[in-house]
Protein backbone atom coordinates (compact mmCIF):
# COMPACT_ATOMS: atom_id res chain seq x y z
CA UNK A 1 0.00 0.00 0.00
CA UNK A 2 1.20 3.49 -0.86
CA UNK A 3 0.48 6.16 1.77
CA UNK A 4 -0.17 9.65 0.43
CA UNK A 5 -0.72 12.85 2.42
CA UNK A 6 -2.74 15.82 1.19
CA UNK A 7 -3.24 19.29 2.69
CA UNK A 8 -6.60 21.03 2.84
CA UNK A 9 -5.61 24.65 3.39
CA UNK A 10 -8.33 27.19 4.19
CA UNK A 11 -7.79 30.95 4.20
CA UNK A 12 -9.68 33.38 6.44
CA UNK A 13 -12.11 34.04 3.56
CA UNK A 14 -12.99 30.28 3.60
CA UNK A 15 -11.30 29.66 0.21
CA UNK A 16 -9.38 26.41 -0.17
CA UNK A 17 -6.10 25.94 -2.03
CA UNK A 18 -6.13 23.46 -4.92
CA UNK A 19 -3.50 22.67 -7.51
CA UNK A 20 -3.71 21.49 -11.10
CA UNK A 21 -1.33 18.73 -12.19
CA UNK A 22 1.02 19.52 -15.04
CA UNK A 23 0.34 18.33 -18.59
CA UNK A 24 3.10 15.70 -18.43
CA UNK A 25 2.14 14.28 -14.99
CA UNK A 26 0.08 11.15 -14.45
CA UNK A 27 -3.58 12.19 -14.57
CA UNK A 28 -2.64 15.34 -16.52
CA UNK A 29 -4.42 18.62 -15.68
CA UNK A 30 -6.54 17.01 -12.95
CA UNK A 31 -7.02 19.05 -9.78
CA UNK A 32 -5.91 17.90 -6.34
CA UNK A 33 -5.01 19.08 -2.87
CA UNK A 34 -1.25 19.65 -2.40
CA UNK A 35 0.70 16.68 -1.07
CA UNK A 36 2.37 13.49 -2.11
CA UNK A 37 3.80 10.10 -1.16
CA UNK A 38 5.11 9.32 2.30
CA UNK A 39 8.65 7.93 2.09
CA UNK A 40 9.61 4.71 3.91
CA UNK A 41 10.00 5.38 7.64
CA UNK A 42 8.80 8.98 7.31
CA UNK A 43 6.05 10.13 9.70
CA UNK A 44 3.00 11.38 7.71
CA UNK A 45 3.14 14.87 9.24
CA UNK A 46 6.81 15.16 8.27
CA UNK A 47 5.92 14.06 4.73
CA UNK A 48 3.18 16.71 4.61
CA UNK A 49 5.65 19.43 5.69
CA UNK A 50 8.17 18.25 3.06
CA UNK A 51 5.58 18.11 0.28
CA UNK A 52 4.27 21.61 1.05
CA UNK A 53 7.82 22.96 0.99
CA UNK A 54 8.55 21.19 -2.32
CA UNK A 55 5.25 22.01 -4.05
CA UNK A 56 4.39 25.47 -2.72
CA UNK A 57 7.51 26.81 -1.01
CA UNK A 58 5.71 27.16 2.34
CA UNK A 59 6.40 26.05 5.93
CA UNK A 60 3.76 23.92 7.65
CA UNK A 61 2.91 25.29 11.09
CA UNK A 62 -0.09 23.22 12.13
CA UNK A 63 -1.99 20.20 10.88
CA UNK A 64 -4.80 17.88 11.96
CA UNK A 65 -5.91 14.73 10.18
CA UNK A 66 -9.45 15.06 8.84
CA UNK A 67 -9.93 11.76 7.06
CA UNK A 68 -8.55 8.80 5.15
CA UNK A 69 -9.55 7.27 1.85
CA UNK A 70 -8.47 3.99 0.28
CA UNK A 71 -8.45 4.11 -3.49
CA UNK A 72 -7.11 2.05 -6.38
CA UNK A 73 -6.51 3.72 -9.73
CA UNK A 74 -6.56 1.53 -12.84
CA UNK A 75 -3.01 2.50 -13.82
CA UNK A 76 -1.45 1.81 -10.36
CA UNK A 77 -1.09 -1.74 -9.02
CA UNK A 78 -0.86 -0.78 -5.32
CA UNK A 79 -3.79 0.56 -3.37
CA UNK A 80 -3.42 4.13 -2.10
CA UNK A 81 -4.24 5.27 1.41
CA UNK A 82 -4.72 9.02 1.21
CA UNK A 83 -4.59 10.88 4.50
CA UNK A 84 -6.15 14.33 4.33
CA UNK A 85 -5.01 17.01 6.77
CA UNK A 86 -6.32 20.44 7.61
CA UNK A 87 -3.12 22.46 7.37
CA UNK A 88 -1.78 25.96 7.93
CA UNK A 89 1.45 27.67 6.97
CA UNK A 90 3.19 30.96 7.80
CA UNK A 91 3.69 32.52 4.37
CA UNK A 92 1.15 34.92 2.91
CA UNK A 93 1.82 33.79 -0.68
CA UNK A 94 2.35 30.38 -2.27
CA UNK A 95 4.66 29.60 -5.18
CA UNK A 96 3.30 26.78 -7.38
CA UNK A 97 6.57 24.87 -7.88
CA UNK A 98 5.03 21.58 -9.10
CA UNK A 99 1.63 22.60 -10.46
CA UNK A 100 0.37 23.89 -13.79
CA UNK A 101 -1.51 26.43 -11.67
CA UNK A 102 -3.13 26.85 -8.26
CA UNK A 103 -6.45 28.40 -7.27
CA UNK A 104 -8.18 29.53 -4.09
CA UNK A 105 -11.81 28.42 -4.35
CA UNK A 106 -14.87 28.38 -2.12
CA UNK A 107 -15.94 24.91 -0.94
CA UNK A 108 -19.15 25.08 -3.02
CA UNK A 109 -17.02 25.75 -6.16
CA UNK A 110 -14.94 22.55 -5.82
CA UNK A 111 -17.39 20.55 -7.97
CA UNK A 112 -16.61 22.88 -10.90
CA UNK A 113 -13.04 21.48 -11.07
CA UNK A 114 -11.97 18.12 -12.56
CA UNK A 115 -10.48 16.44 -9.47
CA UNK A 116 -8.78 13.09 -9.08
CA UNK A 117 -11.40 10.43 -8.26
CA UNK A 118 -10.02 9.69 -4.79
CA UNK A 119 -10.97 13.22 -3.66
CA UNK A 120 -14.71 12.90 -4.34
CA UNK A 121 -15.90 12.05 -0.80
CA UNK A 122 -13.83 14.80 0.79
CA UNK A 123 -15.00 17.34 -1.79
CA UNK A 124 -18.63 16.51 -0.98
CA UNK A 125 -17.97 16.91 2.76
CA UNK A 126 -16.20 20.25 2.23
CA UNK A 127 -18.89 21.56 -0.15
CA UNK A 128 -21.70 20.76 2.30
CA UNK A 129 -19.84 22.18 5.30
CA UNK A 130 -19.56 18.82 7.08
CA UNK A 131 -15.79 19.38 7.27
CA UNK A 132 -14.46 22.84 8.09
CA UNK A 133 -10.65 22.71 8.02
CA UNK A 134 -9.98 26.01 9.83
CA UNK A 135 -12.28 25.04 12.69
CA UNK A 136 -10.59 21.67 13.02
CA UNK A 137 -7.20 23.37 13.25
CA UNK A 138 -8.44 25.73 15.95
CA UNK A 139 -9.37 22.74 18.08
CA UNK A 140 -6.18 20.82 17.31
CA UNK A 141 -3.16 20.62 19.54
CA UNK A 142 -0.90 19.34 16.76
CA UNK A 143 1.38 22.33 16.31
CA UNK A 144 4.56 21.99 14.29
CA UNK A 145 7.77 23.93 14.25
CA UNK A 146 10.13 23.06 11.40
Amino acid sequence: MIVVVAAVIEREDRRLLIGQRRKNDSSPLKWEFPGGKVQNGEPPETALARELREELGVTLTKCAEIGRVHHRYANITDELEIRFYAAAFTESEVTPLCFERVAWVLPRELSEYDFLAANSTLIAQLATGRIKPAELLEHSNESRSN
